[in-house]
């Protein structure tokens, strides 16, 4: 079956579509009331973000549009130090869409919530004529989550002496992507995951986070040009210790790409007081889709703000951000 007008009309075709796909694959307490608003068990410092998802193809290889927007999501949370608690899903769909593919994808999204901690809270649905030029699904989710005592992360607190760790391997994502779209045979696996476990871990474990950030879209390069620009630091990299697949790196030879600027949707850059580095490393290596992550540079004061890779041949290269478009549509 597809995707049809009436599905939209807000009859009974929607609510055999809400019934038969999304209260099936979310239920629970909360979801499971359909009522304009859920009312939940809340805390006195909230963390709240909103993110939408428009990927082709909506299915590749490691994951699919439904996994991508939680993870998208409860990452998001989680890099302010928050516990992600609860998220809404917004479906646009578009006339025509397979059904099966609409319910793979929910049950994708219901697995992740599980595997992140947190619950489907309430959700829309609205179905568009078809036209061909989003493929099909777009996917909005918001997030809450509950913020810890003492907790107070910024990019602005990166200070002298600090470490820099990545979470793992990156170029995973980007490069799963634009294989799958420009039908380049290969076993890279996109790496969209939730991070709950490491940065948990993190905050348990008392290390002394000063910052941390999902490595998205505009990459690793993009992000630390802006935590340079608001700690008023000099960061410098490594580039022989960017932990980097060989296939990724291969990859990125043959199409001319800079794992650098490569969009991922599992990986993190988490700045630590460089005491706590060795300790920080080993919780994250310690956890789940934390096992490459490696210790990649440092922060250090200057009367010049920016990024500085320290090339493998003994060189030094200015990082800046990402300018134009690196890949569309990878999230």
């Amino acid at each position: 079956m597809k995707v049809t007008m009436a599905h939209g009309s807000g009859g009974a075709s929607t609510s055999e579509l809400i019934e038969n796909i999304f209260a099936k694959h979310f239920k629970n307490e909360y979801l499971d009331r359909m009522e304009d608003s859920a009312v939940v068990p809340g805390s006195e410092r909230l963390a709240v973000t909103t993110d939408s998802f428009v990927v082709t193809p909506y299915f590749f290889p490691g994951g699919d549009i439904g996994r991508l927007s939680v993870c998208g999501t409860v990452n998001d949370l989680l890099m302010s130090g928050a516990k992600p608690k609860y998220i809404t899903c917004g479906c646009i769909l578009e006339e025509g869409m397979d059904l099966d593919d609409l319910d793979k994808i929910i049950e994708s999204m219901a697995a992740t919530a599980k595997e992140a901690g947190v619950t489907v809270v309430t959700g829309d649905t609205k179905v568009v004529e078809k036209r061909g030029d989003f493929g099909g699904i777009m996917i909005n989710t918001s997030g809450v989550g509950f913020m810890p005592e003492g907790i107070a992360l910024s990019p602005a607190g990166c200070k002298d002496g600090d470490a820099l760790i990545v979470s793992g391997n990156l170029g995973d994502h980007h490069a799963a992507i634009l294989s799958g779209r420009m039908n380049i045979k290969n076993n890279i696996q996109s790496d969209n995951a939730p991070l709950t476990e490491m940065v948990s871990g993190l905050i348990e474990q008392h290390i002394d986070v000063h910052a941390m950030r999902d490595v998205t879209r505009g990459g690793l390069g993009t992000v630390l040009h802006e935590f340079a620009g608001a700690s008023d630091c000099e960061i410098h990299l490594y580039q022989d210790k960017l932990p980097v697949s060989r296939e990724v790196r291969d990859f990125c030879k043959m199409l001319g790409l800079d794992p650098v600027y490569m969009g991922n949707e599992g990986k993190m850059i988490c700045v630590v007081n460089g005491k706590d580095a060795d300790k920080a490393l080993s919780i994250i290596r310690a956890s789940k889709y934390g096992e490459q992550a490696a210790i990649i540079g440092e922060v250090k004061k200057s009367d010049n703000n920016g990024v500085i890779l320290h090339t493998a041949i003994g060189g030094e290269r200015l990082i800046g951000p990402l300018y134009g478009e690196g890949l569309p549509r990878i999230c």
